[in-house]
């Protein structure tokens, strides 16, 4: 009879111990290639293609040590109400690898924000970039659409 009023007792406290043991990860932005190093977060103008060289859909968020997973950020600064924008995003690893994480069409409405993932780190390969890409569909609306990217890498579960 002890021993049940002990393990009632002490019920509270074993489940106010396991969640503090699974703590909410800490994650911190990921610096844009070629950024200036002032902000992570990267604005961008979605352009018609070019004659001569490629258009500058893709940004490179540099991975300075090893995460347990990322986030993709996306936020629409502006918008046409029937274009629809190709999202897509790319883990990089140094082995000259990638795993594509993201493919979708969107059609966000202004100021709309959403986050893609978490996405775990692969086991056995070490990420060196995140790639977060924002393509024109081939709807003449999609072009002049405005966007905010970040990428946050996590430690933690």
């Amino acid at each position: 009879m002890l021993s049940r009023s002990l393990l009632l007792a002490a019920a509270p406290l074993m489940f106010a111990w396991g969640t503090a043991a699974q703590a909410a990860p800490k994650c911190q932005f990921l610096q844009p290639i070629g950024g200036n190093g002032a902000t992570p977060i990267v604005a961008k103008s979605v352009g018609r293609g070019q004659l001569i060289g490629r258009p500058n859909w893709n940004t490179d968020f540099i991975v300075n040590q090893p995460y347990s997973s990322y986030k993709f950020f996306f936020t629409a600064n502006s918008a046409d109400a029937s274009a629809q924008y190709p999202v897509s995003g790319f883990m990089k690893f140094s082995d000259g690898s990638n795993l594509q994480v993201i493919n979708e069409t969107m059609n966000p409405p202004i100021g709309t924000g959403r986050m893609f993932g978490p996405f775990p780190a692969i086991p056995g390969k070490q990420a060196s970039q995140m790639n977060f890409k924002v393509g024109a569909s081939d709807d003449p609306g999609a072009l002049g659409f405005s966007y905010r990217i970040s990428v946050q890498g996590c430690i933690g579960s």
